[in-house]
């Protein structure tokens, strides 16, 4: 390796601007290099510039060409990478503080006075202790004579950003870590395939996922696949756990399951903390029950692979407020951690998370298992708590309620099928079940209620069983059918019906549609009192466009199928080097979609039904392509996307636009569109979808149960027990649909007035180099 340079740093930058270092440290995680794209880029945007430091803190002692500038083209194409591109190593010479003295030496040499480092708690860690001891490394330097007084009072303030990368999701006070949701991912694509052999055979498989000290990958796994046992170090089972999992079991075989999985975290211990072995676990499946049981260790292809869309995503946003954190940084500001809660990017402490997330460890070592639960996020013991309702159906009858509180729930989807329909069906199901519900399945939305009710030799009313449902969490579309129909086309004969029918709470899954059908029934309720239930909605639709949400089920699935396809359309664009491919996105009069996959894929462009499209943007954006065509001299994934909303523009359609780059580009480069289409709705649910279906499913039938108490007259008046079901910045919230519709609507375009996103579309113009409007000739679009 190369030594550290000898020669002077260079001068301070102008102002408030900063010299920022980036590296990746401890095990790697999918979604690290879009992190480290969007520090570089950022920072460049806001006249910074940026050093990374290769092989994480052995680069930082070592220097030398570990340290290098990055330009705004070393970051092409990092996104869609796995792993890190800028390595990651172990360092113990950064333990000792010999280490330390040369990584900061290697530091100032090479002028960066602040640090983004992507990592895991024990990189966190030792970050901020490098920050606390700088003043004093600084001064060690000095009298060793290898540094300059000067040189220590320029560089004598280290501020330091911590982004969490793990793909365990270990760490406390965020909902997700970089990479944490493209492991799950790998994890849940392999247990899907399992199944099928499982169900073939009748077979039962033992699942052993990564998670040393958390038990987030098991738990969300077990939620995503419908496993029949999970072990969790957080939340160890019962003393008695073999007969109590072995109970289930048979349950679950007697109600004729044909298929058996426990997925085992690798830290996973019985209340005495004595380890729970996937060896331990198969013996009783054989010898207790008489299974057919394998084994099947996942490994390391949990951490390998692309990142998924949120992971993209997220260490790009991630990456940006840390750039932001910095430059906003004060010599005493303390070191922030970025963090995700819910939808919502938040600076927390670094060493108040790192605390947190040790004390876990401390509190299970004690076998205080309440209060590691408490440590960990607020949505991981939901999670817990909608995976043992939905998964104790049958098993404990002392979660029914009185026969006088049971109600004939009716379960619908209205609008086009969306990923995690079904999953949040299945749970709706079987928490209904294991309250003493009955849970009625009202088949192909308000049209079959109305025409085939009654149909012989099944109608389109039916009750719904445990088993009935088994299965659904990972099949896409709609298994109980959907219909864009609305209530309104026959109002009366649908009122008939909930009499007859005796539906006493209703549970809607779907789109805008959806959104449409209650408000219609809610405003009903005068003339028909058939109407006079709770009704909960939970939005699904992959244009994300329901409003009093800011997420939608389906859109998180919507997201990677467009990611994969843009994926392989870039790399056709990237091995023809000079081409330039308009795709269309599917998503109504929304411009998440298109916005988002944006995000997520690195487009040069996004045009959306929010701003519009007209000739002088197109010109600058041609002009754009020029520019960055012209300065290609031969580089690897040269290829540029551009995604269109298919309502951004009337005029300017997909092929128009695609034909307008072809001609202006004068045979320097070519042009092509693609329409992916109703790829967009289809395939299997992302474990998100999954996951979010079942914890918001479980939440709404909650609702339904707590609000049945009123009586039917009640409901005319209150509108408090009509309400959809949203997550907005860092809470999930009910909001009552009277209000929503009043203030929160956009009726004429079917949309939320106010879309949370509409400001990330800066971020994709930013960190893709478009050219701002300001910054143009209005009448050529050049710079």
């Amino acid at each position: 390796m190369a030594p550290a340079s000898s020669s002077p740093p260079p001068p301070p930058l102008p102002g408030a601007k900063r010299r920022i270092g980036v590296m990746t440290s401890g095990g790697d995680a999918p979604g690290m290099n879009g992190a480290v794209r969007a520090v570089v880029r950022m920072s460049i945007d806001q006249g910074c510039e940026t050093y990374a430091i290769y092989e994480g803190y052995e680069g930082l002692v070592q220097g030398g060409n570990l340290i290098k500038k990055m330009d705004w083209d070393d970051v092409r194409g990092y996104l869609s990478e796995g792993g890190t591109l800028i390595g990651t190593a172990r360092c113990k010479a950064f333990m000792e503080r010999p280490g330390r003295l040369r990584a900061a030496k290697n530091m100032v040499t090479a002028g960066i006075d602040a640090l983004v480092i992507c990592g895991g708690d024990g990189s966190l860690t030792g970050a901020d202790k490098f920050r606390k001891e700088w003043p004093g490394l600084l001064e060690e330097l000095v009298e060793k004579k290898e540094l300059t007084a000067e040189q220590k009072n320029t560089y004598k303030h280290l501020n330091i950003v911590g982004l969490v990368g793990s793909i365990d999701n270990d760490m406390s006070s965020t909902d997700a870590t970089i990479g944490c949701y493209s492991s799950l991912t790998r994890i849940c694509e392999a247990i899907d395939c399992i199944d099928a052999t499982a169900e073939s055979h009748q077979r039962a498989f033992v699942i052993e996922v990564m998670g040393r000290h958390c038990g987030w990958l098991a738990l969300m796994a077990g939620v995503s696949t419908s496993a029949d046992f999970i072990f969790i170090p957080e939340k160890p089972p019962s003393e008695n756990w073999e007969a109590e999992m072995c109970s289930i079991i048979r349950r679950h075989r007697d109600m004729g399951k044909r298929k058996t999985i426990v997925i085992v975290a690798e830290g996973a211990h019985d209340l005495a903390l004595k380890k729970v072995t996937p060896a331990r676990v198969k013996d009783l499946l054989s010898n207790d029950l008489k299974l057919d049981t394998r084994i099947t260790t996942l490994g390391h292809v949990q951490r390998g692979g692309r990142p998924c869309a949120y992971d993209r995503m997220l260490s790009t946003l991630q990456g940006v407020e840390a750039v932001h954190a910095v430059l906003q940084a004060k010599p005493d500001t303390p070191s922030p951690v970025i963090c995700v809660i819910e939808n919502k990017i938040v600076r927390k402490p670094l060493l108040k998370a790192v605390e947190d997330t040790l004390e876990v460890a401390k509190a299970i070592e004690a076998k205080d298992f309440a209060r590691a639960m408490h440590l960990r996020d607020a949505e991981f013991a939901e999670y817990h708590n909608a995976y043992t309702v939905t998964t104790a159906t049958g098993t404990r009858p002392e979660q029914k309620l009185p026969k006088d509180k049971r109600l004939r729930t009716g379960i619908i989807h209205v609008g086009a099928p969306a990923g995690g329909m079904n999953a949040s069906t299945r749970a709706a199901v079987a928490y209904c079940l294991t309250r003493g519900h009955t849970p009625v399945a009202l088949h192909n939305g308000f049209p079959g209620l109305c025409r085939h009710h009654d149909d012989q030799p099944q109608g389109s009313v039916r009750e719904m069983s445990w088993l009935d449902v088994q299965g659904w969490v990972s099949r896409g579309g709609s298994e109980i059918g959907c219909n864009r129909a609305l209530p309104s086309d026959d109002m009366p004969k649908t009122a008939w019906c909930f009499e007859k029918y005796k539906i006493d709470a209703l549970f809607i899954v779907g789109g805008f549609e959806a959104f449409t059908a209650v408000s219609e029934l809610r405003k009903a309720r005068t003339e028909y009192p058939a109407f006079r239930i709770p009704i909960a909605l939970l939005p699904a639709t992959i244009s994300n466009n329901v409003p009093g949400t800011e997420y939608s089920i389906g859109s998180d699935t919507c997201l990677n199928a467009l990611v994969d396809y843009c994926d392989a359309i870039k790399q056709s664009a990237s091995a023809s080097r000079r081409r330039c491919f308009v795709v269309e996105t599917q998503g109504g009069k929304s411009g998440y979609i298109a916005t988002i996959a944006g995000l997520s894929i690195g487009a040069t462009a996004v045009y959306t039904p929010e701003e519009g499209i007209n000739i002088k943007m197109l010109a600058r954006d041609i002009e754009h392509l020029r520019a960055c065509f012209a300065k290609d001299r031969g580089q690897a994934k040269a290829g540029k996307l551009i995604l269109r909303n298919e309502h951004a523009s009337e005029t300017y359609t997909t092929e128009v636009i695609a034909n307008m780059i072809k001609e202006e580009a004068h045979g320097r480069f070519e042009s092509r569109h693609a329409i992916p289409g109703h790829v967009q709705q289809g395939g299997t649910p992302s474990p998100m979808d999954r996951c979010r279906a079942i914890r918001l499913a479980v939440r709404c039938i909650e609702f339904l149960e707590e609000s049945a108490t009123k009586s039917k007259g009640d409901a005319v008046t209150d509108g408090a027990d009509s309400v959809v079901i949203g997550i907005k910045g860092a809470s999930v919230v009910f909001g009552s649909m009277e209000k929503v519709e009043k203030e929160e609507t956009n009726w004429k375009d079917r949309r939320p007035k106010d879309e949370s996103w509409l400001a990330l579309k800066t971020i994709v113009d930013t960190l893709s180099g478009r050219p701002k409007p300001e910054d143009c000739c209005d009448s050529c679009g050049r710079r």
